[in-house]
C-alpha cells in the first residue's frame, strides 16, 4: 500500500508546471542521458543511484558528509558488547514497500521494532495495560479514520489550512486526551500539534499502520542498507566530503563546481538534499522565485536523540517504552532484538524540549534522563555512558525531517517536487511517506525513472 494514494507523488509532480524560465527552456533534453550527478548519499540519493546502476547509465554521487546514509545515522553504543542505536532515522513501518525490497534485495533481517507505550503524566506512572482515551474519544476517533478516504479535494484542502491542534479541539476532544494527544503525537512529527498541518497529520494517522509504521528496524542497524546499497554501486561512484557550491545548466548539460575546485559535468542532476543546503547553493540560471520561496517556507523538525547506556535493562520488558510529560518526553528501548545483559534508552525529545537539551552538556541532560526515569528505578545506580545528537543543529539539514505546517501540503510540496530544466528533485521531505526512509527511497527510486524515461 503506498500513502495517500490518491495523492500520489507521481501526481503531484505530474500536474505541476516545471519550473523553468522561457531563456532556458529550450535547454532541457528529454533523450536517455550518457551521464548523471546524484546529490546527496542518504537514502534518496542512493536509490537514485541504485536505480541507475540497474540501468548501466553512468553516474556519480556527490556527498558532503564524510559518511553515507544521511540522516539514517547508526551509532556503535558500546564496542564490547556491540550494541547498537539508531541516533537518526529509526522505523520501518509495515506499509514500506520499497524499504522491505531493499532489505530483502541486500539480504537484511528486518527485526520486530513495536513497542508497548507506558506513560508518566502528571506525576502518575501507569504501564502500558492502565492507561488510554475515553472511550467517547476513541470511537469520534475511529469515525474520523473510516471517513478521511471519502473526503472531497476540497475539504482535504480546508483541512490543511488548518492545525492539527485546531483540528482535535473542533472535533471535540476532552482537554485531557488532547494533553496526551500532544505528547504522543509530537513524536511523529517533530515539533507541537500547533505547528502542524490537519491534513498531513490526519493522512499519516488513516493510512499508517496499526504502530504507525513503528514496526521494524534493520539488523545491525539501518546504516547496514546504505552500506550494501554503496558496495554494491562501487565505492568509487560515491565521493565523500564533496560540497556542492555551484550549479550551472547550459547547453542541455549540468555543471557542478565544489568548494574543493573540482567540476563534474552531466546530462542530468538528481538533487536529494534538504532544502537548508540547497538553499546555500548558487544556481545558473537562478531557481524560480516560487521555488525559493517554498524552500525559505519549509521548516525541519527540532529533535534531539539521547542514547544512554545501561549496565542492566531495568525497564524489564524487550517492547518497552514511556511517553512522558518531562523533559526528556519520549523513551524507547534503542538495543531491543541485541543480546547483552546491558541496554540503552534512547531520550527523544522535540521542539522546545530538544533545543534545551542541545544547548546544553552532558551533565545536564544526564540529570534530566535520570529525573525523567526515577518513578522506575534508581537509574544512577545503571548508568553507563551516553551520546547525545541534536538535529537542530546538524550543518546540512538544521533539522530531522520536514515538518508541513498550515496550508504548505498543498501549497508548496508539488513547488518543491517539480524539476527545474534539468534538475530532478527527490528526499523524504516531498514524499508521500514523508519523514521516514521509505519516503527518501522511493522518491529517490521516482526522480532516477524519470531521468531514464
Amino acid at each position: 500500500m503506498k500513502r495517500r494514494t490518491f495523492l500520489g507523488l507521481g501526481a503531484a509532480v505530474a500536474g505541476a508546471t516545471t519550473l523553468t524560465t522561457e531563456k532556458s527552456f529550450s535547454q532541457a533534453i528529454h533523450t536517455k542521458p550518457a551521464r548523471v550527478i546524484v546529490l546527496g548519499a542518504g537514502f534518496a540519493g542512493l536509490s537514485a543511484a541504485l536505480k541507475l546502476h540497474d540501468a548501466k547509465v553512468d553516474f556519480v554521487v556527490l556527498e558532503s558528509r564524510n559518511r553515507v546514509g544521511g540522516r539514517v545515522f547508526t551509532h556503535v553504543l558500546d564496542d564490547v558488547h556491540d550494541l547498537r542505536v539508531e541516533l537518526g532515522a529509526e522505523w520501518v513501518g509495515k506499509s514500506h514497500e520499497e524499504v522491505q525490497k531493499l532489505c530483502k534485495r541486500f539480504d537484511i533481517e528486518l527485526l520486530n521494532n513495536q513497542f508497548e507505550t507506558d506513560l508518566l503524566f502528571r506525576g502518575s506512572y501507569q504501564p502500558s495495560d492502565q492507561w488510554e482515551f475515553t472511550e467517547e474519544w476513541k470511537k469520534r476517533f475511529e469515525e474520523i479514520i473510516k471517513n478521511f478516504n471519502q473526503l472531497s479535494d476540497a475539504q482535504q484542502r480546508e483541512l490543511d489550512r488548518m492545525d492539527w491542534w485546531r483540528f482535535l479541539v473542533n472535533n471535540g476532544i476532552p482537554e485531557n486526551d488532547l494533553f496526551l494527544r500532544e505528547l504522543l503525537d509530537s513524536t511523529d512529527f517533530g515539533e507541537s500539534i500547533r505547528h502542524v498541518s490537519g491534513f498531513s497529520a490526519l493522512s499519516e494517522y488513516a493510512e499508517s499502520s496499526k504502530k504507525n509504521e513503528m514496526d521494524f528496524k534493520m539488523k545491525g542497524g539501518n546504516g547496514t542498507l546504505a552500506r550494501k546499497i554503496t558496495e554494491h554501486i562501487g565505492p568509487d561512484k560515491v565521493k565523500l566530503g564533496y560540497h556542492v557550491e555551484a550549479i550551472e545548466q547550459k547547453n542541455g548539460k549540468v555543471k557542478i563546481t565544489c568548494t574543493n575546485g573540482e567540476t563534474f559535468e552531466a546530462d542530468r542532476l538528481i538533487c536529494t538534499i534538504p532544502t537548508f543546503s540547497l538553499a546555500k547553493i548558487k544556481f545558473t540560471p537562478a531557481l524560480p522565485k516560487e521555488k525559493m520561496d517554498a524552500i525559505n517556507a519549509l521548516q525541519y523538525a527540532r529533535i534531539n536523540k539521547h542514547a544512554v547506556l545501561f549496565s542492566e535493562r531495568f525497564w524489564g520488558r524487550e517492547d518497552f517504552d514511556l511517553i512522558t510529560d518531562t523533559s526528556g518526553h519520549y523513551f524507547y528501548h534503542a538495543t531491543k532484538n541485541q543480546s547483552s545483559k546491558f541496554g540503552a534508552l534512547i531520550s527523544y525529545s522535540i521542539g522546545e524540549k530538544a533545543d534545551v537539551f542541545g544547548w546544553n552538556d552532558d551533565t545536564f541532560r544526564k540529570q534530566i534522563v535520570l529525573e525523567s526515569l526515577r518513578p522506575i528505578a534508581r537509574t544512577e545506580d545503571y548508568f553507563q555512558k551516553q551520546v547525545n545528537y541534536y538535529w537542530g543543529t546538524d550543518r546540512y539539514s538544521k533539522g530531522s525531517y520536514a515538518v508541513y505546517g498550515k496550508g504548505q501540503w498543498f501549497g508548496i510540496r508539488p513547488v518543491l517536487a517539480a524539476k527545474f530544466i534539468n534538475i530532478h528533485f527527490a528526499g523524504e521531505h516531498i514524499a508521500d511517506w514523508q519523514g521516514f526512509m521509505e519516503g527518501a527511497v522511493s522518491t529517490g527510486a521516482e526522480a532516477a525513472e524519470a531521468v531514464l524515461s
